[in-house]
């Protein structure tokens, strides 16, 4: 209950803030230490989904974070809360995801002590989190939640954790509320747009490499205007594909793991590369072979919104400190030069993309996972929104899906398995009127399986494309080729998972035959639920172009094995 004297409780001015700050949607899982806020909450116009997990609800938010620039808010309890929705946490921050993740503490009076599940927030976040703090006085939470979203938004975007003291969110205090934060635009210098321009009209074999956070419609839009105009081609960075349309005349491909051999070889005989808002990490730097290391082989002029990242591994030719939408805002001032002397490679680039994508390669067994994938992709809107999380069925969504809008491929640069479910029931939450898809492995969909219930108990219909090959692949794939014939810890028994889909109150159907496919999809929109397309398939497809026998075999004959 609000009270008439003035005062507030913590609680109160903490959901007070969140709706200032333009917050409309939470994900929790409720606990005792935070019971305060969650009263608060009451009969607030903040939207709340209550989740099975800590692990997906801080998914969820991130999901939002990743998808808007605008912080995911997650509330979860003290100590076992926390830890288990550290992995929402830690895709935040190497996706560089706005995220505000609020935890229950013990009564300030209790710490130190290891208290019923006490934890030191600060030391268990700190090299995860942007910044990890505690709340010691209500009167400072406007102050600390403004500099949270403050910190979440700008520069190279993450994650915040705050730790709540269970009696600081029920102490009253008299405080003024903070006005709400927008993310600073970090725009290019003059200087920087016109030594870029001379690097560009200098240059014989060009490409675009975009990626990383901090991107929006606009900004997307903008970079297709400026391909168009210099006829650059343009590729995206692992599990970033959304950012540029698949079939705009520029666009070269996914330059994430398992591009084609023309990309690559496109990418490594550059003399100039643009890397806008990506950090070219791992995936992307196919393991740190496609630069030298600190001393790139091509020029490269490096864009990116966190001025730590700049120089941070690659030494570039030109380091641009400035946020993806206030770049490609300033690219509209450049000119290409009157002779482009590449021009015609973005034809050709683009070409390769096409031949690389058009038609699924064959497999082992009678579902082709690359087929479903163009099936998607030819009869889905433009608009729909594909999740996913981590496996080897992930490299048939980057061959052969082909992404046309912003924002339609929400997908884990840090490999997270179980993401894609509560991606899917973030999306959905936003997007009531939009067909959200999540592709899973059987073991991936299993991290978070149990917050099927979730899209039950709020209605959305996402569907889940469970891909069931009864192994962990991705780590059989590895077995494989470095302890060939030796199996051990990949096996999985699985459940029915059409069963499983129905005792949530939503709708399954099995699928063995790639030609059954599109009926069940069909059934499964009808169906108007929350479903699960069970595939089950063979062990044997590991990716588009290796089998499992294929990888063994090659490393029996390497290591001279009959």
């Amino acid at each position: 209950m609000r009270a008439n004297d003035g005062t507030r409780t913590g609680g109160q001015i903490l959901i007070d803030q969140l709706a200032i700050h333009c917050v409309t949607h939470a994900f929790c899982v409720p606990g005792e230490s935070y019971l305060a806020a969650l009263d608060a909450l009451h009969g607030s116009k903040i939207g709340l989904t209550v989740c099975r997990h800590e692990g997906a609800a801080a998914m969820m938010a991130e999901a939002v974070g990743k998808v808007t620039g605008r912080p995911g808010i997650c509330f979860v309890t003290r100590g076992p809360g926390a830890t288990n929705a550290a992995a929402g946490v830690h895709i935040a921050r190497q996706d560089s995801s706005p995220m505000i993740l609020f935890v229950g503490q013990v009564g300030r009076a209790m710490r130190e002590r290891e208290a019923f599940q006490e934890l030191d927030y600060r030391a268990v976040f700190g090299t995860m989190a942007k910044w990890a703090t505690e709340i010691d006085d209500p009167a400072r939470i406007p102050e600390i939640v403004s500099r949270a979203f403050h910190t979440a938004c700008n520069g190279r975007p993450g994650p915040v954790v705050i730790a709540l003291p269970e009696d600081m969110l029920t102490e009253r205090a008299v405080t003024d509320d903070a006005t709400a934060v927008e993310a600073v635009e970090i725009w290019p210098g003059l200087t920087d747009m016109s030594r870029l321009q001379k690097m560009l009209w200098a240059a014989k074999r060009p490409i675009a490499l975009i990626g990383g956070s901090r991107w929006s419609e606009a900004a997307s839009a903008a970079m297709m205007r400026f391909a168009e105009r210099f006829a650059l081609p343009v590729a995206t960075t692992f599990r970033r594909a959304h950012l540029f349309d698949a079939m705009h005349p520029c666009y070269a491909g996914d330059f994430g793991i398992g591009p084609n051999p023309k990309l690559l070889a496109r990418v490594k005989g550059a003399d100039l590369v643009l890397l806008i808002g990506d950090r070219m990490s791992e995936m992307s730097s196919q393991s740190y072979t496609a630069f030298g290391i600190p001393e790139p082989q091509m020029k490269l002029v490096h864009v990116h919104p966190g001025s730590e990242e700049l120089g941070r591994v690659y030494h570039p030719a030109l380091a641009i400190n400035a946020s993806p939408t206030a770049f490609c805002a300033s690219l509209e001032g450049l000119q290409p030069p009157n002779e482009i002397a590449w021009r015609g490679e973005s034809d050709i680039a683009h070409a390769d993309f096409l031949t690389w994508t058009e038609k699924a390669t064959a497999q082992p067994g009678p579902i082709n996972l690359g087929e479903i994938m163009v099936w998607l992709r030819d009869n889905l809107p433009k608009d729909a929104i594909i999740t996913n999380g981590a496996g080897n069925f992930a490299t048939w969504i980057n061959r052969f899906y082909r992404f046309r809008q912003y924002a339609s491929l929400v997908g884990p640069t840090s490999g997270s398995m179980g993401y894609g479910l509560p991606a899917a029931l973030a999306m959905k939450t936003l997007h009531k009127d939009r067909t959200v898809v999540c592709i899973a492995g059987d073991g991936d969909f299993m991290m978070t399986g149990n917050d099927f219930a979730t899209a039950s108990q709020y209605d959305l219909p996402i569907i889940v494309v469970i891909w069931d090959n009864g192994t962990y692949g991705t780590i059989r794939m590895h077995q494989e080729r470095e302890y060939p014939g030796r199996v051990v810890a990949t096996e999985l028994k699985n459940p029915d998972f059409v069963a499983y889909a129905k005792a949530f109150g939503g709708f399954g159907v099995l699928v063995e035959k790639t030609a059954d496919f599109a009926a069940a999809f069909a059934a499964a929109q009808k169906s108007g639920k929350p479903a699960i397309i069970h595939l089950k398939v063979d062990a044997e497809p590991l990716t588009p172009g290796m089998s499992l026998s294929a990888i063994r075999e090659r490393a029996l004959g390497a290591a001279g094995k009959p």
